[in-house]
């Protein structure tokens, strides 16, 4: 009788604890649609897909106007360790439509953009933790034809920082440096910028982002500091799913003037 009652007494546990273990969320935590970055890693055996279904931008210039539309750019994110992961990401198609003002003269490349592999570590924080940081090192490889693509191997280090205000509003600053590509196609130049955004949960499926981005470009044939405001929304229908949308300004005349994203993520 007594064994009756402990085997019982330990198919009841099992059955009142497995629901438990079912509620346990993924980690679930795609980059877009921030223009910043993020610590957070994929869950080792786990894969994040990224994909943007439309990227437009538009360049408002005094003698010419340029409109870049990228299409299936594509982020694959594989978890490697417990805190770490590595980045495949794509642009598929891409097209640069550029008309000179004076002339009415237009010029269109397509084609698709350039490869890039990363590897993001997780240094600090975890959940429950108000504060979290990481480093990401990505190189890319120019299989694109520029503009669409840059024309030449580039490289750089991102370094984003999180804190957490209260359950809802969270404070994130994303610093860069890169070796990034000269627009001529030839050679390399210093590059580095600075996001801070301020991000609010309107639910544990709804939140948006706001962001300022402060970038400084030594390209040799035209030296330029750009300034944009970035505004995002994501919504989580389910668990591993997510649907976004994006819009920059820009806040200078050496920024593009604006820019529009929509796209979503998936957790395999």
């Amino acid at each position: 009788m007594s064994s009756g009652l402990s085997y019982a007494l330990g198919v009841l546990i099992l059955f009142v604890a497995t629901p438990a273990f079912a509620q346990d969320d993924p980690r679930f935590c795609p980059t877009r649609p921030s223009i910043g970055g993020s610590s957070c890693t994929t869950e080792p055996g786990r894969v994040h897909v990224e994909l943007s279904a439309l990227d437009w931008q538009r360049d408002d210039q005094a003698d010419q106007r340029e409109d870049r539309i990228v299409t299936a750019d594509l982020l694959t994110r594989v978890g490697i360790g417990k805190d770490t992961e590595i980045q495949l990401g794509w642009t598929a198609y891409g097209q640069d439509r550029t008309r000179d003002k004076a002339t009415g003269a237009i010029d269109t490349v397509t084609g698709t953009g350039d490869v890039t592999f990363a590897v993001r570590q997780h240094l600090a924080g975890e959940k429950g933790k108000v504060f979290s940081a990481g480093v990401q090192l990505f190189v890319t490889a120019p299989t694109g034809r520029y503009p669409v693509g840059a024309g030449t191997w580039s490289s750089g280090i991102i370094v984003p920082v999180q804190y957490d205000l209260t359950d809802k509003v969270a404070i994130a600053v994303t610093g860069e440096a890169d070796a990034a590509a000269n627009q001529s196609g030839v050679g390399h130049h210093l590059a580095y910028s600075e996001i801070t955004g301020l991000r609010y949960k309107f639910s544990d499926s709804v939140s948006a982002t706001a962001e300022l981005s402060l970038e400084r470009d030594n390209d040799p044939g035209q030296h330029n500091t750009i300034a944009l405001a970035a505004l995002s929304a994501a919504w989580r229908p389910t668990k591993i799913v997510q649907l976004d949308i994006l819009a920059v300004a820009g806040l200078n005349q050496a920024a593009p003037s604006l820019r529009l994203v929509t796209g979503g993520a998936i957790l395999f």
